[in-house]
């Protein structure tokens, strides 16, 4: 089952140069090549070099966005990783830990959601490969605790007490069951309304330290 897609590429983000935007793209592009080409062959009959030239760039270029083939397949950026962890820090001080999540959790959602057509390919890939599960789990798990880091400061908890770090699991669980829910309903429903009906059930049962 697909992991907590919290740092999987997604569009090209406004950003403020062509430079910036160009990287962006030159990712994306790899990406989709990677997963169309392992879809098609599977993830053992792929190779760095044929990705690189289904998406029209060097395998050198291929290693300046991604550190191996699964993490191309994956659309791992560890940019997007810091970034959860930064946008909840950002949310208003007065938001708990659970309603500063919750926000960015459904903020994502809508950023996901704009890359719909996408996300039939990377399910049905990911859920095929448990080379693929257990790289995205690993991945995932690192994510988590930057973000627990975050949500222990807001809470006024340890970053390796359980509520911080419990929170920032769960929520992957939450992520997951709204995309698997989203694809149920063939990618119709609103990702962002299904999240947040996610987290109105997490919110009753986990509420903040006293």
């Amino acid at each position: 089952m697909l992991q907590s897609p919290h740092f999987l590429c997604h569009p090209p983000r406004v950003t403020s140069g062509l430079r910036d935007r160009k990287k962006a793209a030159t990712r994306r592009a790899l990406h989709v090549a990677a997963l169309e080409l392992v879809a098609e062959r599977g993830l053992d009959a792929v190779s760095v070099d044929e990705i690189a030239t289904a998406a029209d760039v060097s395998p050198r270029t291929f290693f300046n966005y991604f550190p191996t083939k699964d993490d191309a397949v994956l659309g791992l950026d560890p940019d997007e990783s810091g970034s959860v962890a930064a946008a909840v820090a950002a949310r208003p001080g007065d938001e708990t830990p659970v309603e500063a999540l919750r926000a960015v959790a459904v903020e994502r959602a809508a950023v996901m959601a704009r890359d719909g057509e996408l996300w039939p390919l990377r399910m049905r890939v990911v859920d095929a490969s448990p080379v693929l599960l257990a790289h995205l789990a690993a991945a995932f798990g690192r994510g988590d605790h930057e973000v627990a880091a975050v949500l222990a400061a807001r809470s006024g908890t340890g970053p390796q007490d359980l509520y911080p770090l419990l929170l920032a699991g769960v929520s992957g669980v939450a992520m997951r069951t709204a995309l698997h829910r989203w694809l149920a309903t063939d990618f119709t429903a609103s990702l962002p309304d299904l999240v947040d009906e996610a987290w109105g059930v997490l919110a009753a049962g986990l509420p903040a330290p006293r």
